[in-house]
C-alpha cells in the first residue's frame, strides 16, 4: 500500500492544518483531494477496495501540522520506518538559498481491511428538528459566558425557526433565544429530509441537554467562518452540527445528557 500527497497553495496548505484535525467530540470528516493536494497518488489494498485506513493519534498530527503553518509546500506520505508512519515533510520558508525542512514521523496503525466497517460514516437516527444556526461567533460569545454557570447547556430548536440555549443551576436560569433562523428541508446529500419532523407541531420543541466544554471546543474551533451551520436534534439523545463549506465537510456528534 502507498499514499503520498503534496500541497503547494499556502492558502491550502493553512486551512488544510486547521480543518485536519480537532478533538473532543465525534467527528466525521471530508476532505477533498482535489482541493487540496497539487500531486497525489494512491494505491489501496486492491484495485476494488482503493483505499487506505489508518489510526493515528490526533495530538501528534496537529503538532505536526502547526509546524509547517508557513511552509513553501508540504507532502504527507505513508512510511515504513522501525513501524508504519504517516510522515509529514515542509519546506519552511529561508532568508538565503538553503533549503530548511522539518520532518515528522507520526505512527500509525494500518487497519485491516476486516474491520474496515468499524469506520464507517455514523448513521444519523431520525431528526425531530432540524435548524440553521446563528453566526457561530454570536454563539460562542454566549456560551463564554454560560460555561461559568453550568457544566451543561440544553439546546432546544423547532419548526418555526426558533432556538433556545438554556443554562440552569440551583441558583439561576439563564437562557438566550434566537427567531427567524431557517428549517431546512433536505439532507446535505439532496434527498428529502426523512424525519418525524413532518408529523411534529412547528411550535413544539426538541431539546437536547450536551456538555457545554465540549459545545465551547466545537465552536471555538471553527477558525473561519463556514456558508452554514445546520444542528439537528434527536430528542434527549443526540445534537447533530453539520458544517457546510465548499471545501471541507464537517460533522459533529454529540450525544445528550440525562438531566
Amino acid at each position: 500500500m502507498k499514499f503520498r500527497g503534496k500541497l503547494v497553495d499556502v492558502g491550502c496548505i493553512q486551512h488544510f492544518t486547521k480543518q485536519a484535525v480537532s478533538g473532543g467530540v465525534q467527528i466525521w470528516c471530508e476532505l477533498p483531494q482535489g482541493h487540496f493536494f497539487d500531486e497525489f497518488a494512491m494505491e489501496g489494498v486492491s484495485e476494488d477496495d482503493n483505499e487506505i485506513f489508518l489510526e493515528l493519534s490526533p495530538e501528534n498530527l496537529l503538532r505536526a501540522m502547526k509546524t509547517t503553518q508557513t511552509a513553501k509546500w508540504v507532502k504527507l506520505k505513508l512510511t515504513k520506518k522501525h513501524m508504519p508512519c504517516l510522515t509529514v515533510e515542509g519546506d519552511l520558508p529561508t532568508i538565503g538559498s538553503h533549503q530548511r525542512l522539518v520532518v515528522h514521523d507520526i505512527p500509525v496503525h494500518v487497519v485491516a481491511r476486516r474491520h474496515w466497517q468499524d469506520y464507517q460514516e455514523p448513521l444519523m437516527p431520525e431528526i425531530d428538528v432540524s435548524i440553521s444556526m446563528p453566526q457561530i461567533r454570536l454563539l460562542r460569545n454566549v456560551i463564554d459566558k454560560m460555561k461559568n454557570l453550568s457544566n451543561y447547556v440544553v439546546i432546544s430548536a423547532n419548526k418555526n425557526g426558533e432556538m433556545k440555549l438554556q443554562v440552569e443551576t440551583e441558583m439561576v436560569s439563564i437562557s438566550t433565544h434566537f427567531s427567524d433562523l431557517i428549517n431546512p428541508t433536505t439532507r446535505k446529500d439532496g434527498a428529502s429530509q426523512t424525519s418525524s419532523q413532518s408529523s411534529r407541531d412547528s411550535s413544539e420543541f426538541a431539546e437536547g441537554r450536551i456538555d457545554i466544554r465540549r459545545f465551547s471546543q466545537f465552536l471555538s474551533s471553527q477558525q473561519v467562518n463556514p456558508q452554514r451551520v445546520v444542528c439537528n436534534i434527536v430528542e434527549n439523545k443526540m445534537v447533530h452540527f453539520y458544517l457546510i463549506q465548499d471545501d471541507v465537510s464537517l460533522q459533529y456528534f454529540m450525544p445528550a445528557v440525562a438531566g
